[in-house]
């Protein structure tokens, strides 16, 4: 459920008119709803109820933005970061470090060091030399570094192959059956207190068997950790539930179903258990709004062109991801339509021979679904300003990340004297 609704012919985010906010913003502009973020953290943290004490870190890679991340921290979640720009975030946002666990392949000593200043709840380790490196770091400091190991289980998560991270191939984590060597020669290491298991599969995730084959092997393996001598008291479950792009495709499962299932698989581990939820929390309480530039005819059905592109809104691009694309004020039926944006490339598509509401020069229309690994993913391709960010609550909305001028842009760039010359 979002809180995206038609009142009177218009659609509104929450008590707000999408208009307004085009008219007074300009577009393309992402747009929040706090309601939303509010009702989805609800239902994630009810679905966990029955584990004690869970610890719910969102992706802030899925949406860094500093009014979200308060929004949640708000709320009582704490953070997943992958770097220490994202673990800076957080931070400033008000998420307390002993709510923030820094997972990723290629942690830098620097990173390492700024985690262990704020005192982190954990780092998820993704290699035994990153362990080394880890090792070194904290004993510079005098410090004591909190870890897991990220294992791989070679489970296939089923979703697309660029957001997969669960299989032998991928780059992410130990292999499953090097986990035990691994974690003895963790415990050897100075300056690390080895405690966790992690794992994480892959994004958007619509079958829960995947996820449950990963977790009963995570479970097997506390068990044998345990034999070896190993303290743990603490597993990362990861993240990847997805969310419904298509209304035409099947419900995913629902946050309720993943928590009976978390709890009958991990009934007597006997650990604090942790996850990383990002989309299901931000991916249906964002909308990108967008005027249409003008409508051309194409050889079998019309070019849409809209005011946003590839750079704002990647995923159609990179992931074939689909989006459910609706006039703001529809009034004209609903017909085929390619919808494009005006960045030259092909790959600049958000939809071919799309089934929706016939639009016009002018009109806005909203890419649903956006909240999540939209503007997080945006860049300056083809000279365009970054895409300004608005949050909802209720009546109020406020632009919570500016459109930078294009000067700006401009101004960043430095000529040699060579080339003055």
């Amino acid at each position: 459920m979002d809180h995206f609704d038609y009142l009177d012919g218009a659609m509104h985010v929450e008590q707000v008119p999408m208009a307004a906010i085009a008219d007074a913003v300009g577009t393309p502009v992402y747009v929040y709803s706090t309601a939303t973020l509010t009702r989805h953290v609800g239902v994630f943290r009810d679905a966990l109820g029955a584990l004690d004490h869970p610890l719910i870190a969102f992706a802030v890679k899925a949406n860094p933005n500093a009014a979200v991340l308060a929004t949640l921290a708000k709320l009582g979640l704490g953070a997943d970061v992958v770097s220490g720009g994202e673990l800076l975030r957080a931070i400033a946002a008000g998420i307390p470090a002993e709510r923030i666990v820094f997972s990723g392949v290629g942690k830098t000593a620097e990173e390492m060091r700024l985690a262990l200043e704020h005192g982190i709840f954990q780092f998820n380790l993704e290699s035994e030399p990153e362990a080394e490196m880890l090792s070194e770091m904290a004993l510079s400091m005098g410090k004591r570094a909190p870890v897991a190991y990220r294992i791989n289980p070679d489970v296939d998560a089923g979703t697309h192959a660029k957001i997969s991270t669960g299989k032998s191939e991928n780059k992410f984590g130990i292999p499953y059956d090097r986990a035990l060597q691994s974690y003895a020669a963790a415990r050897d290491l100075p300056g690390l207190d080895v405690r966790g298991v992690a794992v994480h599969i892959g994004s958007q995730l619509t079958d829960l068997a995947p996820l449950e084959a990963a977790f009963v092997k995570v479970g097997a393996l506390i068990g044998k950790l345990r034999e070896a001598g190993h303290d743990i008291r603490t597993a990362d479950l990861g993240g990847g539930l997805g969310v419904p792009y298509d209304p035409s495709e099947p419900l995913p499962p629902s946050p309720a179903d993943y928590g009976a299932m978390v709890t009958r698989v991990a009934r007597g581990w006997n650990v604090r258990l942790m996850f990383e939820p990002g989309r299901v929390i931000v991916g249906n309480a964002g909308a990108l709004l967008s005027r249409v530039v003008r409508v051309k005819q194409g050889a079998q059905a019309p070019f849409v062109i809209v005011d946003a592109a590839m750079n704002d809104l990647l995923r159609p691009s990179l992931y074939d991801a689909w989006h459910d694309i609706r006039a703001v004020k529809p009034a004209a039926g609903r017909g085929a339509a390619n919808v494009v944006g005006p960045v030259c490339e092909t790959g600049d598509t958000f939809a071919m021979h799309r089934d929706m509401d016939v639009v016009e020069a002018g009109d806005l229309v909203a890419f649903m679904t956006a909240g999540a690994y939209g503007a997080t993913m945006a860049s300056t391709y083809n000279s365009r300003a970054l895409t300004p960010e608005v949050l909802v609550s209720g009546d109020k909305w406020a632009v919570v990340r500016a459109r930078p001028p294009i000067e700006t842009l401009i101004a960043g760039d430095s000529i040699p004297d060579w080339v003055k010359d």
